[in-house]
């Protein structure tokens, strides 16, 4: 297969005609955005989340801005930190952890050239912004993550415990788990990946097809009621069975004891750990699915289950429950060793529970005791617990320092003070010079071998900073890098102005530059017109700074009559074109663009004509665009628009919009969130509403907004982007070399078909493994990633930043 530059636009692995999107394909589009709204809805009022207003959206950030945000996540109002000045952090006591993903060798432009292939960045992170350093080494940037300092704010508030606390204490197993705060029961739940490396049953998985589901989705909170569960087992002739359940409430009532019957013939009744007899079970008849719709109808929505080990008790309950504390792993010991139930009870609690003068284990007792331990643990906070039992459990002792030692000097790097705090950070990935102590930096060979290490220890890193390096040694590997990086750059940058492209014509031969401008930005801004004289008849070739504009341009000015004479508008025939019916599909249903409309305002005549054109050219009535290419048939004729003798007179000019205009044109469609306009003098607009319902009552009504002047079209411009035109080309050399590389450019990039696959698997095979760093961390996890700037021979490609806090709703 030839490699061509434009055939790899927006690059996927599927290639398809270019026909106009079926019904079908609208369904599965509004699915997906109807999905990320119940995704929105079903994510609890009280979750972390970032925000970031439309018109900031436009504005790159820095290292620097990026660090206001992060240190205001880790510290927040409580340390006294502020809100960062260009977005908000909502519920920020709800951020558990921070990761940053910095890869080096992508840079904007490259990540829409391949942007069929990144899904996982795509449809994740629903904050996209453009991203600017001093530096595009990866080492500055993870240098400055670590360093940077965080305001001189009174940090006397942190308690004198965590001030004094000893250097041994910081490596204790609990310390590391849990940090030294106080804090609330769903600090110490058990993530979905904790659960799944601790081998609970987890629903979906393999072997638990047959378990049941407690059905209790409703996220948890601090407030939420505690309940205590313990079995006892019996060996059958399939492995072990439940013999009797006990669950107590948060106050140790017994709720329900429960012998229950096993299914398959007892060969040991386990009696010295169980304390059931086969006299015990003969008059039994409870079952097993009894005992699960009594504790289901016991156990409200919110229930979080606490156990020794619970993990056993649901597998012989044949229970999935997503709410649990387990006291093994509270009090957990050094490398992954665990204290027995009996040991903590009397360490902690002072009680003697299994006692030898008992007939096997009483479930309530143990029950209770679990709970006790919990409760403990959660209102004394990991410090203390550490320190009253240091000695009796973990069998440290604590050397005394010496006193004469002076006071050193308090250093406000963002890694020193969260180091102070006891929580862990981390770099992770190829050797690099970072300004961080060699002890907390882990280099592996390859980005494999470090995705690898980072899931099995995810859980114990609170800042963690991971660089992916694969991609950008394969570039460097495989061609001379710096001369290919901007010839790659360059022909991406043509290929995103063949996108917002349009030829026209054939036009009046007294037909200025000027008027067709003026004709075609009814449907957006227009970057440049270039006339076309065959020698036969003239044309025009118009590039839009947005991609919403060409589109309208294909859909209502095809077949328009200008002065009596109608224009055909299409696209340019290029290998550039060839899946541009996919991109455009993929980008309106972004996870950035789903409540998001586009909306043009015309002149009185245009709009006439258009109105009257729009019945004709078949605009669907329920506002879906009717397809993408021009020239469709219809009842076996070619669609043209018939004005009925308006032909149009270019000097009238649109009204400006405002915001109060659009809001009263548009709120009946559904509650606006905001209104984005570009200037003073604006004739388009980005509306964002608050559900993409909005968006699509507004499109449904499009022949009634044509009426009244009002162009729309679903959003495909990412919101950080100003223009498609111009993203991987700096300003000032952009329209010196823009129209040589149009009339110069060949259909191919310079280096092989075999590079290009090489990188876009290398691409695919990226965001695949970011999409695994991103499942594997904890809830309430702040998801970094920055793909860098590249900057070369004057050429400033800018880089991106993906934000989004896990929510595991």
């Amino acid at each position: 297969m030839e490699c061509s530059s434009s055939s790899n636009v927006l690059s996927g692995k599927k290639k398809r005609q270019n026909e106009a999107p079926s019904a079908q394909e609208d369904v599965k589009r509004r699915k997906t955005e109807e999905e990320g709204d119940k995704d929105l809805r079903r994510r609890p009022c009280g979750s972390a989340k970032v925000s970031v207003r439309l018109d900031r959206l436009r504005q790159p950030i820095t290292v620097a801005q990026l660090m206001e945000l992060l240190h205001f996540a880790a510290l927040g109002k409580s340390r006294g930190i502020k809100q960062p000045s260009w977005c908000r952090l909502h519920h920020q006591k709800k951020v558990s952890r921070i990761n940053v993903a910095i890869v080096d060798g992508v840079t904007q432009s490259l990540f829409y050239n391949h942007y069929l292939s990144m899904e996982h960045l795509r449809s994740t992170y629903a904050t996209r912004i453009s991203f600017t350093s001093s530096s595009d080494d990866v080492d500055d940037v993870a240098s400055d993550i670590f360093s940077l300092e965080v305001p001189k704010v009174d940090f006397l508030c942190l308690s004198a415990a965590e001030e004094a606390l000893h250097e041994a204490l910081k490596y204790h197993p609990v310390i590391t788990a849990f940090g030294t705060q106080r804090r609330g029961l769903t600090a110490y739940l058990l993530s979905q990946q904790q659960m799944i490396k601790n081998h609970y049953p987890v629903k979906g998985l393999p072997g638990f097809e047959d378990f049941l589901c407690t059905g209790s989705d409703v996220r948890v909170t601090d407030d939420s009621p505690l309940y205590g569960l313990d079995c006892e087992m019996c060996q059958t002739m399939k492995g072990n069975e439940l013999a009797r359940v006990s669950l107590v409430d948060g106050d140790g009532n017994c709720l329900l004891d429960e012998l229950v019957k096993p299914q398959n013939h007892v060969i040991d009744y386990l009696t010295r750990f169980s304390g059931i007899t086969a006299a015990m079970l003969r008059p039994v008849t409870t079952t097993l699915r009894d005992v699960q719709a009594k504790i289901r109808t016991l156990l409200p929505d919110d229930a979080v289950l606490v156990g020794h080990s619970l993990n056993n008790d649901l597998k012989a309950l044949k229970l999935i429950h997503p709410h649990v504390i387990d006291t093994a792993l509270l009090y957990r010991k050094e490398h992954g060793q665990k204290f027995k139930l009996k040991v903590l009870a009397q360490a902690v609690l002072k009680r003697q529970i299994q006692t030898e003068d008992q007939r096997g284990h009483n479930p309530t007792e143990d029950a209770v005791a679990a709970l006790d331990l919990a409760q403990y643990f959660i209102r004394t906070g990991p410090l203390q617990v550490v320190e009253l039992h240091l000695e009796e459990l973990w069998g440290w002792s604590l050397e005394e320092s010496p006193d004469c030692k002076p006071e050193p000097t308090p250093s406000y790097r963002f890694a020193d003070i969260l180091q102070s705090l006891s929580r862990p950070v981390a770099f992770l990935g190829k050797r690099a010079f970072v300004d961080l102590d060699l002890s907390h930096q882990r280099w592996y060979r390859s980005d494999k071998e470090m995705l690898s290490s980072f899931r099995n220890q995810t859980s114990h890193l609170f800042l963690s900073v991971l660089r992916f390096s694969s991609l950008s040694d394969h570039m460097k590997r495989s061609y001379a890098h710096r001369y290919h990086q901007q010839q790659l750059h360059h022909n991406v940058s043509a290929v995103f102005r063949d996108m917002c492209t349009v030829f026209s014509g054939p036009f009046p031969v007294h037909f200025s530059k000027r008027e067709v401008k003026r004709l075609f930005s009814c449907c957006g801004p227009v970057h440049k017109v270039q006339m076309r004289n065959t020698g036969v008849r003239i044309h025009a070739k118009v590039e839009f700074q947005m991609l919403e504009g060409a589109m309208l341009a294909l859909e209502v000015l095809n077949g328009f009559s200008v002065s009596g004479q109608t224009i055909k508008v299409q696209r340019p025939v290029k290998e550039s074109m060839l899946d541009l019916d996919l991109n455009l599909d993929a980008l309106m249903s972004d996870k950035v663009n789903t409540n998001q409309l586009y909306v043009s305002r015309l002149s009185q005549d245009v709009a006439e004509g258009l109105n009257i054109s729009a019945t004709v050219n078949g605009r669907l009535l329920d506002g879906k665009p009717s397809g993408f290419y021009p020239g469709r048939q219809t009842n076996g004729s070619l669609q043209t628009a018939k004005v009925n003798g308006k032909h149009l007179h270019p000097g009238t000019i649109a009204p400006d919009l405002s915001e109060e205009s659009l809001r009263e044109a548009f709120s009946p469609f559904g509650s606006i969130k905001s209104v984005t306009l570009p200037g003073m003098h604006a004739r388009h607009a980005r509306i964002e509403f608050e559900s993409s319902d909005g968006k699509h009552a507004a499109l449904s009504s499009s022949d009634h907004l044509l009426k009244t002047g009002y162009l729309t079209w679903p959003s495909m411009t990412p919101p950080h982007l100003h223009s498609w035109v111009g993203m991987a080309t700096s300003r000032k050399m952009q329209d010196v070399e823009e129209d040589a590389a149009d009339e110069q450019r060949p259909d191919s990039f310079t280096y092989s078909g075999i590079q290009r696959n090489q990188e876009a698997s290398l691409l695919n095979k990226l965001d695949r493994r970011l999409s695994r760093v991103f499942n594997s961390l904890p809830d309430g996890t702040l998801s970094v990633v920055l793909l860098l700037r590249h900057n070369s021979r004057g050429f400033d490609h800018p880089g991106l930043c993906f934000l989004e806090v896990k929510d595991g709703f």
